[in-house]
């Protein structure tokens, strides 16, 4: 239990369900889903389409998503993967030839097809209880009245404007400017797409004038995108890879095209390395997760593509003597020189996460991405909305997992997850940043498991994240820390930004559940 004296929130308590989110308003809304005779799954997708005006810098409706989640019906884990592939009239041979030594960030060749709005469909009609028509009635209401900007919100709106196109700009800026906290965001070219989806359903805005207004403002781009690429969107079910912690609980990821394997490598390695016999706030902590995070990122970067291009051995990644190996390369009085490094991806991403479970036991972590803040800073002529970047997440290198090729997945950062404990408990969870988030799920599972910490206080904790050179320490890490990792060699940055934001929801085998949300953003976990 934490220390009431210290001004920290606490976890909540439910009965009947339970959601977790980085916007208020969005919890507000999943919550009047589920009073409104909604499941989860109705709760996290209501949630979901909110967030597209709560929080345009880091998600979208041309974006990307992933769920993985558990029905009342059955004890299974399913996953669900929404990432868009590649137009079909490109690869990194037309790239190369235009001069790109890597993959652009800010550009039309870095915008893949968009898979988010299938997955919703996907879920509401298959999981959930209400239907699509009705979860977007909120939303619809919120793009015509407006929503006020959050502090957070403005915070990253400030950080990320000056990759806005001109187009970009009439949707994005309040009168030329940056929104700041109180200001009001209108998306009425949203209101229309969120109209055409619940009367027509993903078929909406993937055939109709909203997919032409995407084709023909992606051509004067430059872009190579077609109507039948997006007539093709569709979404795959995946089987969750299970990892057994030594306390007997399991640990579902998503499998590649994602990076949940890594966060998979770097929980199994703390238990290798017995990273609980250091104190929870110790530089010996930080130096060994850093290294650990060398490791499985250098795996990550080597191995991980789209499944349908290069077969991937998630048996030998996860093996106990590979591990073990690996671990024998950890040395606590010195660095590892790390074998790859992605200089491809940067470090800081935006995404948003919604974790949601109802006292039937529908549970469910659902993330929803558009990559950079506002994605690739480009957007649609007649509606307005952001195109993601996803594709910077392919390589150049030729016959790499990860090559840009035609109706390919690109690398993904973005992962959801479920921690089933041995009593039955289970919560979905996950967290937000970019690189950080396989490190993320690590770390929050580590200070649960590890050092006892309650779901909030799990979160609260102040992070730290080793990536190509750098390891970055929050505030919450005094300068005796930052010395003696210095000694050790490690190059410290003390970023602008908080590492990351975090989502938890558990079902307690009890009958009650329980909700924590990260301070670092500016959400909630709300119950009823």
């Amino acid at each position: 239990m934490r220390n009431f004296h210290r001004p920290e929130r606490s976890e909540v308590y439910s009965q009947n369900g339970m959601i977790a989110t980085s916007h208020p308003l969005a919890a507000k809304v999943g919550i009047n889903t589920l009073s409104n005779g909604g499941n989860a799954i109705d709760a996290a997708i209501s949630a979901a389409l909110m967030l597209v005006l709560c929080e345009p810098q880091s998600t979208g409706l041309y974006g990307d998503a992933f769920a993985i989640f558990k029905t009342e019906k059955s004890d299974k884990i399913y996953g669900l993967n929404g990432s868009g592939k590649s137009p079909s009239g490109i690869d990194s041979s037309l790239l190369i030839n235009a001069g790109h030594t890597k993959m652009p960030i800010n550009n039309v060749h870095s915008i893949t097809l968009p898979g988010a709005v299938a997955v919703f469909e996907e879920l509401a009609s298959k999981f959930g209880k209400l239907g699509l028509c009705e979860l977007c009635t909120e939303p619809i209401r919120y793009a015509e009245e407006g929503v006020a900007v959050s502090p957070r919100v403005s915070f990253d709106w400030h950080l990320s404007y000056e990759n806005f196109s001109s187009k970009t700009k009439e949707y994005y800026l309040i009168n030329g400017k940056v929104p700041k906290p109180g200001d009001i965001f209108r998306a009425p070219g949203q209101a229309a797409v969120f109209k055409k989806i619940s009367t027509e359903g993903a078929k909406g805005f993937y055939q109709s004038e909203i997919t032409e207004d995407f084709v023909n403002s992606l051509k004067k781009l430059g872009g190579l995108h077609n109507l039948e690429d997006f007539k093709n969107v569709d979404v795959e079910y995946v089987n969750p890879i299970a990892l057994t912690l030594k306390d007997g609980s399991e640990l579902f990821e998503l499998p590649p095209n994602g990076q949940g394997i890594t966060a998979l490598m770097m929980r199994k390695l703390m238990e290798i390395c017995n990273l609980d016999k250091f104190p929870e706030a110790s530089f010996e902590r930080v130096h060994l997760e850093a290294e650990i995070a060398k490791l499985a990122y250098s795996a990550r970067d080597k191995y991980i593509g789209d499944p349908h291009f290069s077969e991937i051995n998630h048996r030998l990644i996860l093996n106990d003597v590979f591990l073990k190996n690996l671990a024998n390369e950890i040395s606590m009085d010195k660095l590892i020189e790390p074998k790859t490094t992605n200089k491809l991806i940067e470090k800081s991403k935006d995404t948003v996460l919604i974790t949601a479970a109802d006292k039937e036991g529908n549970s469910i972590s659902l993330i929803f991405s558009i990559f950079d803040p506002f994605g690739s800073g480009l957007c649609s002529e007649r509606f307005g909305l952001i195109f993601h970047n996803r594709g910077a997440g392919f390589v150049l290198e030729k016959d790499h997992p990860n090559e840009l090729k035609p109706n390919k997945r690109p690398f993904h950062t973005i992962i959801p997850a479920i921690l089933k404990e041995k009593n039955g408990s289970l919560m979905p969870f996950g967290v937000m940043g970019g690189q950080y988030q396989a490190n993320g799920h690590a770390r929050i599972l580590s200070n649960i498991l590890d050092y006892k910490m309650d779901l909030q206080q799990a979160l609260n904790f102040q992070r730290s994240f080793y990536f190509n050179g750098h390891l970055s320490l929050e505030e919450g890490y005094g300068p005796d820390v930052e010395a003696n990792l210095s000694k050790l060699g490690h190059k410290i940055d003390r970023p602008k930004k908080p590492i990351g934001g975090g989502q938890l929801v558990k079902y307690d085998s009890s009958g009650f559940l329980i909700g924590a949300s990260d301070p670092r953003k500016d959400g909630c976990a709300l119950g009823f």
